[in-house]
């Protein structure tokens, strides 16, 4: 054969390591595109001069655009034939990005655990994103759900890794330029709170909605370079469980981190991933609203710039969320279709 069908469960291996294909250099037309289909308004990413002026180089790519695109090359070897994608934790963004820098991939597993129906099993990987330098600028861990090829197939050697269930602190911004916090220009923000004006606890509902279309959330699919079926082939989605193309888990924490600067608009940059769940599937037509809670207030060792709020942004489909939709019971309420745990730094 000499198409790729996609790995199996029964494919992986402990410990095995997974260089994906297709370097992508990432240009200012990807930032232009990326804009375009999640609206997002945080000035260091928008603006060169706000950025350089705050200590940036110029204004590098937004951290989930980064996020997207290295997730992307791992969808061939990883994903393709999965069923969901699960969790994340132990997400660092370490250093930032430009355009014009081209990003590689590559991937460990560090964990496999077969379902109990022995149709599926559970692939856990670490997945790091390089420069052309080959240097690290990313790296976190996800897990996903994956067919078997063969029920009747043997899996060797299962193992279920042990997370951290944060990030610390001291792991995060390292490598960030120094920044001047007395030259970030509030009202050019479009926000007056810093690090300061946030307590534990508080909730902010971002109040604003989001209708996401077919063509938008195949674009940016297209656009991460994520070959994903289910995201793509309408005609084999008919005989799936909804009948339907569903939308990329990623393309919902993007739409809930742009509606999440109405609240946190001095948030200017995702440092850290500590977990996450899409709960429920996003669909065209739907509308997405998102609310946050303050987890905590992080001073950074060694920084008197910025410091870091550890935020937990909750997505809803097709309900506001002035009442704080959330966990219910065992499970969750029924609009909720994301709750994701991160580190965003904020200028002090």
């Amino acid at each position: 054969m000499k198409t790729n069908p996609g790995r199996f469960f029964e494919d992986f291996r402990l410990g095995e390591t997974i260089r994906h294909a297709t370097p992508r250099t990432v240009t200012t037309g990807d930032v232009a595109l990326y804009t375009a289909l999640y609206g997002p308004r945080f000035a260091v990413q928008s603006s060169d001069a706000f950025a350089s002026a705050f200590g940036y180089a110029r204004a590098p790519l937004d951290d989930l655009l980064v996020f997207h695109v290295v997730f992307g090359k791992t969808v061939p070897d990883i994903s393709l034939n999965a069923v969901a994608n699960l969790g994340y934790a132990e997400g660092r963004f370490l250093r930032p990005v430009y355009p014009g820098e081209t990003l590689n991939t590559v991937s460990e597993v560090i964990g496999l655990k077969e379902s109990s129906n022995r149709q599926t099993g559970v692939v856990y990987v670490r997945s790091t994103g390089t420069d052309a330098a080959g240097q690290a600028v990313l790296s976190y861990c996800r897990w996903v759900l994956v067919r078997k090829r063969d029920p009747e197939a043997v899996i060797v050697a299962e193992a279920v890794p042990t997370l951290a269930k944060a990030v610390a602190p001291e792991e995060l911004a390292a490598a960030l330029p120094p920044l001047d916090a007395a030259a970030y220009d509030l009202g050019l923000a479009g926000s007056p709170h810093r690090l300061g004006d946030y307590a534990v606890g508080e909730r902010i509902d971002h109040v604003d909605g989001m209708t996401v279309e077919e063509a938008e959330h195949q674009i940016a699919t297209r656009l991460f370079q994520n070959t994903a079926k289910v995201h793509f082939d309408g005609f084999a989605a008919k005989d799936t469980r909804f009948g339907k193309r569903l939308i990329y888990g990623g393309h919902v924490i993007s739409l809930a981190r742009a509606l999440s600067f109405n609240g946190l608009g001095n948030a200017f940059s995702i440092a850290g991933i500590n977990a996450g769940r899409h709960v429920a599937p996003l669909f065209a037509g739907d509308t997405v609203y998102a609310w946050s809670e303050v987890l905590a207030v992080a001073e950074l060792p060694g920084r008197d710039d910025v410091g870091a709020l550890r935020l937990r942004t909750v997505a809803t489909k097709n309900q506001p969320c002035a009442a704080y939709p959330d966990k219910a019971g065992e499970g969750y309420d029924p609009a909720v279709i994301l709750d994701l745990d991160y580190w965003a730094l904020m200028p002090r």
